[in-house]
């Protein structure tokens, strides 16, 4: 499946050039061109769905074992002392490209604050198995 209006569609058919690190029969991965750090990568399921919400668990899988694959080979390739694996769903969660893609990012003691994945620490909440079961029913 492919949209003919995404960017994301047109790179995986190569419409659009960009610098491959792996490509499969379902996956293809590139450096970002806007990089969180040198080797940041983006990995692209070649099946178009904006969210995964809307991908099958099946691509969904795909999508992130090849993932953890490419976050091996950063590892290994720049000796990084971690690995931010990230997906964003919906504009509230940061997502700018409406294609399920994941970033791998190498991190690396004392990155600076500005390429940080961090959030605040709260409380535990005291109603915590009440949300656990409004979670639960709707899954």
């Amino acid at each position: 499946m492919r949209d003919e209006n995404c960017i994301f569609c047109k790179i995986i058919s190569g419409d659009i050039p960009s610098t491959v690190v792996y490509e499969d029969d379902d996956v293809k991965a590139i450096l970002d061109v806007n990089p969180a750090a040198t080797g940041h990568v983006i990995v692209l399921p070649k099946y178009h769905a904006a969210n995964i919400f809307e991908t099958p668990d099946d691509v969904i899988a795909k999508t992130f074992a090849a993932a953890k694959k490419i976050a091996a080979g950063i590892k290994k390739a720049f000796n990084c002392d971690g690995v931010n694996i990230l997906q964003n769903n919906g504009e509230a969660a940061g997502q700018t490209v409406f294609h399920l893609h994941v970033h791998v990012i190498p991190r690396f003691d004392g990155d600076k604050d500005d390429i940080a994945i961090r959030w605040k620490q709260g409380d535990a909440p005291e109603n915590g198995a009440e949300i656990a079961k409004k979670i639960s029913d709707n899954m």
